[in-house]
């Protein structure tokens, strides 16, 4: 009995993030397109929902006491094929949230070949979180959105594929990101599931992002170590070199050792401190006190 108690509350804590205050669904009535994936959401371990189809994201308020009105979209990384909801999801919205800025964790609908669909998700969350500010006491014009690895890919997508003022994001956070669709720097399994085996050529420029870069991209935070054997560094280079050649306010920390998919863990290792340097760029561009 005991231990069918503790099995019980393991699979509860897998399906519901811890300290997560809402749950947000991003379309009353489900999406209207279909990704084509017919298998159901399954955990692929504690910390990764693989075949993510229900689009919704998990909202983290910040403490009244130090909420400052800020507030960040998370788009956990998974190569497209689901979402590290813990370590690259409520782990960095609780670290947020001690800063006084309030975080929402996005489970976005895998592509399977349809890039518009993640995309979409992350536009309707970026639409619900503007359009709740008042609700939530956030500032409308201090709402950003941030992105691991293939998550990385999506929040560079949103940050540079917006079509007006309340599909772009205020700032962009990026942690090792894939950027490129560029089969010779890209990271191909992201590239394959988002675009399909054999896109058009037209289709990966679409989708490489540091393409799309304009005047109006948000101010960018990058960090990506150099011994990345998943995802080149070259995509977080040629991202800031796009920013930096459109006069972007943007910064790039690279890191010697650090490999893919560190998050905000600790390892006893520089990279561990990457933490400090987000944070003193919030503070620079006044998004935190």
């Amino acid at each position: 009995m005991k231990q069918l108690i503790l099995s019980v509350l393991m699979i509860l804590g897998f399906c519901t993030p811890l300290s997560a205050q809402e749950e947000i669904k991003l379309y009353k009535n489900g999406p209207a397109e279909s990704n084509g994936i017919k298998v159901a959401e399954s955990h692929r371990d504690p910390e990764f929902i693989i075949n993510t189809s229900e689009p919704r994201m998990y909202a983290y308020f910040a403490p009244k006491e130090k909420a400052n009105g800020t507030a960040v979209i998370i788009c956990p990384g998974g190569g497209y094929t689901g979402v590290s909801q813990i370590k690259e999801g409520s782990e960095i919205a609780k670290w947020f949230n001690d800063l006084g800025v309030t975080a929402f964790v996005l489970y976005y609908r895998m592509p399977n070949g349809h890039p518009t669909v993640p995309l979409k998700d992350a536009q309707m969350a970026l639409e619900i979180v503007k359009k709740g500010a008042k609700k939530w006491n956030l500032d409308k014009q201090k709402i950003g959105i941030m992105g691991f690895s293939a998550g990385g890919h999506l929040a560079s997508t949103v940050g540079t594929h917006f079509k007006n003022d309340m599909e772009r994001p205020d700032f962009m956070i990026l942690g090792y990101p894939v950027v490129t669709m560029d089969s010779s720097y890209t990271h191909m399994g992201s590239r394959i599931n988002l675009l399909g085996k054999k896109p058009t050529e037209d289709l990966v420029k679409l989708y490489s992002n540091e393409l799309q870069v304009t005047k109006n991209t948000p101010p960018t935070f990058i960090v990506q170590a150099i011994d990345d054997k998943t995802v080149p560094i070259a995509n977080s280079e040629q991202l800031l070199k796009a920013l930096q050649d459109h006069n972007v306010p943007a910064e790039l920390h690279k890191f010697d050792v650090g490999g893919h998919g560190f998050g905000m863990r600790k390892r006893g290792i520089p990279v561990d401190n990457w933490p400090d340097l987000l944070k003193d760029w919030l503070k620079k561009n006044k998004l935190i006190k």
